[in-house]
């Protein structure tokens, strides 16, 4: 009965649309095919983005982790290197002895015994530490390669530019892997450094190290943002290209800081002189240029060191802060005054760090919210630096 009636009022619309009487039109959607390929392109891209900020956010980690490596002397208890045996732990009282004994033949546990015979519950924690450390770098390799080989087959990474950096960023990892143990087998060997009272890594291969994660850092940190964020049509400010050459500037000191931040670590040179503004009583302190010839003294003597760091940070705080001040003036989009303003909050407090740092005799927990404090400074100039980039001039 129902069917019956809506054939017949079908057929009477029909009969009135022939005569005039009526207009019936079907409501469509018409989206051009550029609007979808657009809109796909975005998506794909964020999907792009996101895993890289993901990969940034593991390599933060790595930085982080090795910090605390570093600072709790655990770096050199792992005595061999191979990508798949050493990941298996100790699992018994037995595999744990026989990994201690290997530990032994090597001069850091000559020296840490000196006074006190380290203990196997002792050496368990700084192996640990150093396990992590090394698995975490192969998680990172894991999140990038397999994720990379996907996008690169689908054809996510639609620009020559964007697959020479995908491929800079595969290169540093696998370099990172050679660097470490490169770095390590110094310390496992002293006679090779300059100074072979206390076995440690060699600070110009612990440089390095820190310096190519830094650079494999800002590399994911900034593709990933130029994907995830949206590049809407921002107006010419005037004078952006002044604010630009100064924010690079800053972004240079900074960089120069936390490598030389590597070499301080490297040669314990927080604790040459704990004490600030002065060098104890002193604003340059004695001892600057003792070694011979005198480049060394700039990697190889520790005053030499800390005095180079110290400056070097309040030029970047200088740097920064002028940065600010230029750019606050103008007529920025509401993001970039976000990261402005961020580049400057993050400044001074890395600076309070280090100094507070520096005064309490580098506790560990301090010194390592003082390394992970560089690497949130570096993501917020680095933040400030693509959100410049977007502004035409």
């Amino acid at each position: 009965m129902l069917l019956s009636k809506l054939a017949s009022f079908r057929s009477s619309l029909s009969v009135a649309a022939k005569n005039g009487l009526c207009r019936w039109t079907q409501p469509t959607l018409r989206l051009g095919s550029t609007t979808v390929r657009t809109f796909t392109k975005e998506v794909q891209d964020k999907k792009v983005g996101y895993w890289l900020l993901g990969c940034a956010g593991m390599v933060y980690g790595a930085v982080a982790l090795g910090g605390v490596t570093r600072l709790t002397e655990s770096g050199l208890s792992m005595v061999n290197w191979d990508l798949f045996r050493t990941m298996k732990p100790p699992f018994n009282q037995a595999e744990w002895e026989a990994e201690f004994a290997r530990y032994k033949q090597f001069p850091e546990y000559k020296y840490k015994s000196s006074s006190e015979e380290m203990t196997l519950s002792q050496f368990k924690f700084i192996w640990t530490m150093e396990y992590l450390h090394r698995m975490w770098g192969r998680a990172i390799g894991l999140a990038f390669f397999i994720p990379a080989g996907y996008f690169w087959a689908r054809g996510r990474f639609t620009t020559t530019g964007m697959k020479v950096r995908m491929a800079a960023c595969g290169a540093l990892l696998l370099a990172q892997g050679g660097v470490g143990w490169w770095m390590v087998k110094s310390g496992l060997d002293p006679s090779k450094n300059s100074d072979t009272s206390v076995p440690r890594v060699s600070q110009y291969r612990l440089a390095t190290h820190l310096s190519l994660a830094f650079v494999l850092y800002s590399l994911f940190l900034w593709n990933g943002l130029r994907q995830v964020l949206p590049n809407s049509n921002v107006a010419p400010v005037a004078g952006i290209g002044k604010l630009k050459g100064i924010a690079h500037s800053a972004k240079g000191v900074m960089f120069l800081t936390a490598i030389m931040g590597a070499f301080v670590a490297g040669l314990d040179a927080g604790l040459v002189y704990n004490s600030w503004p002065k060098f104890a009583d002193s604003w340059i302190p004695p001892n600057l240029m003792t070694r011979s010839p005198a480049w060394k003294n700039f990697f190889e003597n520790d005053v030499t060191v800390q005095f180079i760091h110290r400056n070097l940070a309040y030029l970047t705080l200088f740097s920064i802060s002028l940065t600010w001040l230029v750019g606050r003036r103008m007529n920025l989009p509401k993001r970039a005054k976000l990261a402005l303003h961020a580049s400057l909050g993050m400044a001074y407090t890395q600076a309070l760090l280090g100094i507070s740092t520096l005064v309490h005799f580098v506790p560990i927990w301090l010194a390592a919210l003082h390394q992970s404090g560089s690497m949130a400074l570096i993501t917020a100039v680095l933040w400030l630096g693509t959100e410049l980039k977007r502004i035409p001039k």
